[in-house]
């Protein structure tokens, strides 16, 4: 009868930092023979992800079931080629920028620029000068990240991904401006070039940023985002996604939901209140979700209202509030 093998608590510290993942490098750092690594994949204790990367099983720190694939997929570029920085969509994942595709390919690069056979997804040659570390995975910085995925995505999934990257900071306006140039000459930057004005770092989620394009699209560009409302006497009644101004002091509100969000009893009440607070005051809110946008569903109502309303563009200043006079 066999003993139990024990994996080392340190070992088990960083597979709970790496989504459950370990590299062999990383096991023998830890006090663990390839025998015991062949012992523990041979008794299904561990899966061989790839050549050198296995799960653990350990549950590491991400819970969105729709994120975690993507995490791996950056992790296991890196992990299975030691001394590789993780590029393009994998940098931009890890670094927690939204938009990416549900599945992606692993890639990495090496800071010599050297080519490399073997182990999972592929290896760019773009020679670096610097990188950064984000919970302990060297990936390039945002601004190069963009630079290389956005001539390889759709229209969609790349202004996503530069609007939540200028959002949450992960790059400034002016790495902004540079990735643009970056791009240039690149495959695909040729057809991706006009999708650099499209972006708007104000937009805080892809369902978003998804909503104004099909919008744009339909010829009926939202006047303001995450516009500021009040009601005559100055009070804050909320801040939604997109707005369109409406004859008579009237405003089209448009909501979008997450998957997560507006789902608790508190989330609910606070958002029956909010909505009642609106709507008395002469607002017309509509609120749906990203399938709802991906259907098309959610620009035909808009579409519907705005005729209806006799709706012409009259953009809003970014930073000032919209006040309801009812």
């Amino acid at each position: 009868m066999h003993r139990r093998l024990v994996v080392p608590a340190s070992l088990r510290q960083v597979a709970a930092a790496q989504e459950g993942l370990v590299s062999s490098g990383q096991c023998h750092e830890h006090g663990l023979t390839k025998q015991n690594v062949a012992a523990l994949v041979g008794r299904q204790d561990w899966d061989r992800v790839a050549r050198g990367v296995f799960d653990t099983g350990v549950a590491g720190g991400t819970t969105d079931p729709f994120d975690l694939p993507r995490r791996r997929s950056a992790l296991v570029g890196v992990l299975a080629r030691p001394g590789s920085v993780a590029t393009g969509l994998c940098a931009l994942v890890w670094q927690g920028v939204q938009g990416a595709p549900a599945a992606i390919t692993p890639e990495v690069t090496f800071p010599d620029g050297s080519p490399r056979s073997g182990g999972p997804g592929r290896v760019r040659r773009d020679r670096l000068r610097r990188w950064v570390v984000v919970g302990g995975l060297p990936c390039v910085p945002g601004e190069l990240a963009l630079a290389q995925a956005v001539p390889e995505l759709d229209r969609g999934h790349a202004v996503a991904l530069m609007d939540s990257a200028r959002h949450r900071r992960v790059v400034t306006e002016d790495e902004f401006r540079r990735a643009r140039e970056a791009a240039r000459g690149r495959r695909g930057a040729a057809g991706a070039a006009p999708w650099w004005d499209e972006s708007d770092p104000r937009a805080e989620s892809p369902i978003e940023t998804a909503a104004r394009i099909a919008c744009t699209d339909a010829h009926c560009s939202p006047d303001a985002l995450q516009l500021v409302v009040r009601d005559a006497r100055g009070r804050f009644l909320a801040r939604v996604d997109l707005a369109w101004l409406l004859p008579g002091g009237r405003v089209l509100l448009l909501e979008l939901d997450g998957r997560d969000a507006h789902t608790t009893p508190e989330a609910l009440f606070g958002d029956r209140y909010r909505q009642n607070g609106l709507t008395s005051h002469g607002a017309v809110l509509l609120r749906f979700t990203g399938r709802d946008v991906a259907r098309g569903v959610a620009v035909d109502e808009v579409r519907r209202v705005l005729a209806g309303a006799g709706w012409s563009p009259h953009p809003w200043p970014a930073d000032q509030a919209f006040v309801l006079l009812t």
